[in-house]
């Protein structure tokens, strides 16, 4: 399990958000409060998220940057390829780090054991809060009007209120 974050990605209505905590723990210590755990890639038209290591994310933030400018920006295809890489590669295979992507029209969880998920409705999310965060949505995109960035937010609320390794410091990107 990967714990010290939460990453939330809510694509509802036609819209597509991102949403991650900022907090920092060194085993039982909080050293960071604002830590921003996504970005904009790929001229801005690609949202990634991550949760484990640092070190071992922004390895697969390269790799993943690379995959894209090799494939012109085709999300699909570069997920597809980092994922046989990550699962391939015996250097990669040991990073402890889980990846969140999206465009305007898919979102993808890569893990280092190969998995390449989408989601059916949209919503996912990674870390140890992530099941908070994604259950809160989940409710909140099938019970309000609310919009895609209020769902996230208000779920990123309940995921850091519960989670003791999540914060409310909470980064917000959309598309």
């Amino acid at each position: 399990m990967i714990r010290s974050t939460t990453v939330l990605s809510v694509r509802h209505n036609g819209h597509s958000v991102l949403a991650g905590d900022g907090q920092v723990t060194f085993g039982d210590t909080v050293v960071k409060q604002s830590a921003r755990k996504i970005r904009r890639l790929y001229h801005d038209q690609i949202l990634a998220g991550f949760a484990g290591s640092a070190a071992d994310s922004f390895a697969l933030f390269s790799r993943f940057e690379s995959k894209l400018e090799q494939h012109r920006g085709n999300l699909e295809r570069s997920a597809v390829e980092l994922a046989k890489d990550w699962r391939t590669d015996r250097l990669l295979r040991r990073l402890e780090a889980m990846l969140l992507v999206l465009d305007a029209n898919s979102t993808f969880l890569l893990s280092g054991t190969g998995d390449l998920i989408e989601p059916d409705d949209g919503i996912i999310a990674i870390g140890s809060g992530g099941g908070y965060a994604m259950a809160a949505a989940k409710s909140l995109a099938r019970h309000t009007e609310f919009g895609a960035r209020e769902i996230a937010e208000r779920a990123m609320e309940i995921a850091a209120s519960i989670c003791i390794y999540t914060n409310a410091s909470v980064t917000i990107e959309e598309l």
